[in-house]
């Protein structure tokens, strides 16, 4: 059962677009018109995806004129695990495996944004703390309100973990006060 493919309409493009748990995009059959007259019929077809810089499959679709480019890990995420991105990206999708191009279902969850970036970077058991190669130090840093800070450079993996927790509960006392 884990290998049937199931496809959803994608919302806004719905009898135009679909998007299915396998991770693969498709363009519906239609009737195309130009200047009011039938122009041609569009065929059901698997669209190719490409690649952004940063490895993460996209597909560009089309609606009234109206071009836009979407992730396909996003679209996988709307239609099958109610994802609603609002602009804030304090939700996000995480590729499980950590491969950008792996957009099957399975390996797809909704995670925090602050969960992500700590995940993704550190090769330590802490949040918020990754070796940073360049200075052969552990490096702590924290997000607030969409901006990066950085809480310095240490000589150890704990330290590093100490400095993250004190700003953490930092914020938490600015909350609450």
């Amino acid at each position: 059962m884990d290998n049937q493919e199931i496809w959803k309409d994608i919302p806004v493009y719905e009898g135009l677009y679909q998007v299915s748990n396998l991770g693969r995009v498709k363009t519906l059959e239609r009737n195309v018109f130009s200047k009011g007259k039938l122009h041609y019929i569009q065929k059901e077809k698997i669209l190719k995806t490409s690649l952004y810089k940063d490895g993460y499959e996209k597909v560009i679709l089309q609606k009234d004129k109206h071009i836009k480019t979407y992730k396909v890990h996003t679209l996988v995420a709307i239609c099958f695990l109610n994802h609603k991105p609002d602009g804030t990206h304090k939700i996000v999708v995480d590729h499980i495996d950590n491969n950008r191009s792996n957009n099957n279902l399975n390996n797809l969850r909704l995670i925090s944004n602050r969960e992500n970036l700590s995940r993704l970077k550190r090769k330590s058991k802490y949040v918020g703390v990754h070796w940073c190669k360049l200075n052969q130090k552990w490096k702590a840093a924290i997000w607030i309100d969409g901006k990066r800070k950085s809480l310095g450079y240490h000589l150890d993996e704990y330290s590093a973990h100490l400095k993250y927790q004190e700003e953490l509960n930092k914020l938490k006392e600015n909350v609450h006060t």
